[in-house]
């Protein structure tokens, strides 16, 4: 018989599995704690900006739908009072996410801190603080905490559950979809069924683990608020709290399918009324396992932001082909390991269920990619897009290593990978005593094959390790174990349990020497390795903000300083020096709204020591050099030491405007600073 050489994985792909481990540690090693998928895209009074007189309301606005109470809009005074009147307003408008709270009248001069936490539409808590001056600025004791909201303590938890969620989904679904489609006989194999079973408590227990850590997860982050049940009622009430209990009741029915796939499936002998059975339950099956995947596509990244109604279905088909792929992997594998029985039929057949697989994961992939990602840019310049490029790795080194796979799977043997029967293995490996029992029935009723071993020495004295000579006569050995057995029960079960060992141990020997086996339990061992990390890759992808809104966010905040954008004051700060006495400070201008018709004029002007500092005269003019319109001059009005002011400025165009200010400090000198802002 000839020799079986084994397909190897070479160096080039240990160095690739190298590199693509090594790149995903050194993604998740410096990245920052997962951030929020909505984003704070505006603010009226904007961060920073300093007003004349008290505003009536503070107004926010996101890049996309988010859950607000009515504390989440807090504003501070600058001793930490609260100023507003916790009465949330939607003012939202189209696609315009905006929300407000209103503020008390009669507040004094001072900085003021808006401090907002929320949680956005696909689930994760967001939060942030800013602060506006009214008047001119002054010191605060407002100290905001410097835990980020989602994390500590209460967000590793809740992050590990996610995992631990989707692992449990995967092994559930996938391991349900192998015995079903793949290899139906592995439904009595008792190493299959611990795994799938394995995979519906996990599943189970992380999801309350997540139902129970939601409400400190987007409030307090204290462990200690786990327990409490008003905050339990409030998380019931939001998309996710119903999503996750939708969960706990689909799982209550993938609990009856599981039992009755390794109950009634296995008692059936008759063909017809097994394949009805296989019928129904692959119904059943699907039906329950597109509910719990819809848990996530209807609470999470799918349900919010371009064209919803198209990304759930997608989202639903991405998690069941996952679960597919990976859990039928992983269902592989153990049969690989624990179950020497299993035919090369039902290796070729996850082959292509697998193959499938890959074909919609690709499909909804690449809709998915576009969807959270948006430009190329974003793929390269964001958390998120380099995130999905270590995930495009892993799945192209999976791929191949499947392919490797397949190769071993067209050398198996035809009947079987191993020459004994599924059931007899599971047996073997799960009831010892079963088989002895047997064994002990063959020696006492088969006299007929004692009395044949002693008329062929020739055969008795072969053993498993080889004859031997010196060694007593094998049937009057038997016969005396069999009197020991009947004298001392206790020798019969020490003699039965040693039967056993041998028996599993002649087992395990032969399945081992099988090399074709061996070659494959490898490569579907190192592809089980790489999914593990595929799925890390993937809950690291669910809780960071997709590149799209990320660079939505960044091109609107882009503007700070020197910088404006539409609705948004321009706010400068421009030191000066006229070389005299006193002669050193800063001018701190604001132009509020900051865009063309009138707009709020505000200098305010500070020592070197912070101080405000009056000056004789401080003069300003608008040049848009482009149009060679300007300068167009502006006397401000004193409102008191170091504050100027003049109302109704006029900037006619939208562009690259020329602010320059005229500062004297006594009546020789003075200077004049510049600075481009863009206005409109």
């Amino acid at each position: 018989m000839p020799t079986t050489t084994a397909p190897r994985l070479g160096t080039a792909l240990a160095r690739l599995l190298l590199v693509a481990a090594t790149l995903f540690g050194a993604l998740l090693a410096g990245a920052a704690p997962a951030s929020a998928h909505a984003a704070l895209t505006g603010s009226d009074p904007q961060d920073g900006a300093v007003v004349a007189t008290a505003p009536k309301d503070v107004n926010l606005t996101f890049s996309e739908q988010v859950a607000m109470s009515d504390d989440s809009i807090r504003v501070l005074d600058p001793a930490g009072n609260r100023v507003d009147t916790a009465e949330i307003r939607d003012l939202c408008s189209g696609s315009i996410v905006r929300y407000g709270v209103g503020l008390r009248s009669g507040l004094p001069e001072g900085t003021y801190t808006v401090a907002w936490q929320t949680v956005s539409a696909d689930s994760h808590p967001i939060a942030g603080a800013f602060t506006f001056s009214i008047g001119a600025p002054s010191q605060t004791t407002v100290a905001l905490p410097d835990q980020e909201v989602g994390g500590g303590l209460v967000g590793a938890l809740y992050g590990i559950a996610r995992y631990l969620s989707y692992a449990g989904f995967v092994v559930l679904v996938g391991g349900g979809v192998f015995v079903l489609a793949c290899w139906p006989r592995g439904a009595s194999v008792r190493p299959l069924q611990r795994l799938v079973v394995r995979g519906w408590l996990t599943l189970t227990a992380a999801t309350l683990a997540m139902l129970l850590l939601r409400n400190p997860y987007t409030g307090s982050g204290e462990l200690a608020d786990v327990f409490d049940l008003g905050g339990l009622g409030s998380v019931l009430e939001t998309k996710t709290g119903a999503a996750l209990i939708s969960r706990l009741l689909l799982l209550g029915a993938a609990a009856l399918f599981v039992a009755v796939l390794f109950g009634t499936y296995t008692k059936r002998t008759d063909e017809k009324e097994k394949k009805d059975l296989t019928f129904g339950l692959a119904i059943g099956g699907t039906v329950v396992a597109a509910g719990i995947a819809g848990t996530w596509a209807l609470a999470e990244h799918a349900s919010t932001g371009i064209q919803p109604g198209i990304a759930m279905p997608v989202d639903l088909l991405h998690l069941l082909a996952v679960a597919a792929w990976l859990g039928g992997l992983t269902a592989l594998l153990v049969a690989l390991y624990r179950a020497p029985g299993i035919e090369r039929r039902a290796v070729e057949r996850f082959s292509k269920l697998a193959f499938g697989s890959v074909v919609v994961l690709a499909a909804t992939g690449l809709y998915q990619s576009w969807r959270q990602v948006g430009s190329w840019s974003a793929l390269t310049g964001t958390s998120y897009g380099q995130l999905l490029l270590v995930k495009i790795g892993l799945v192209a080194v999976l791929v191949g290593i499947a392919w490797i796979s397949r190769r071993w799977t067209h050398r198996l043997g035809e009947p079987t990978v191993s020459d004994a029967p599924a059931e007899e293995t599971d047996r073997d490996e799960t009831a010892p005593a079963e088989n002895d029992r047997k064994e002990d029935d063959r020696d006492e009723n088969a006299p007929d094959e004692n009395d044949r071993d002693e008329n062929a020495p020739d055969e008795n004295d072969r053993d498993e390790d080889g004859p031997d000579e010196d060694g007593p006569d094998e049937a009057a050995q038997a016969a005396s174990e069999r009197e020991g057995e009947a004298l001392d029960p206790e020798r019969a079960a020490q003699l039965a349990r040693q039967r056993a060992a041998v028996a599993l141990a002649r087992t395990k020997r032969d399945r081992d020497a099988d090399p074709e086996r061996t070659g494959l339990r490898r490569s579907v061992l190192t592809e089980a390795v790489v999914a593990v990390v595929l799925l890390a890759v993937t809950t690291v992808l669910t809780s960071t903000e997709p590149g799209r809104t990320e660079e939505e966010a960044g091109r609107t905040q882009s503007a700070s300083g020197s910088t404006a954008v539409p609705e948004r004051p321009v706010d400068i700060r421009l030191p000066f020096d006229t070389g005299g006495a006193a002669g050193k400070g800063t001018v701190r201008l604001s132009l509020d709204p900051g865009r063309t018709g009138a707009n709020v004029l505000h200098l305010f002007v500070d020592g070197p020591d912070g101080r405000p500092l009056d000056l004789p005269e401080i003069k300003v003019a608008f040049t848009l050099k482009a149009k060679d319109v300007g300068p167009l001059p502006v006397v401000p009005d004193r409102v008191q030491a170091g504050h100027w002011s003049a109302n109704g400025v006029q900037i006619p165009m939208a562009g690259d405007w020329q602010i320059q200010v005229t500062v004297r400090t006594s009546d020789i000198d003075q200077t004049t600073i510049d600075k481009n802002v863009k206005i409109g």
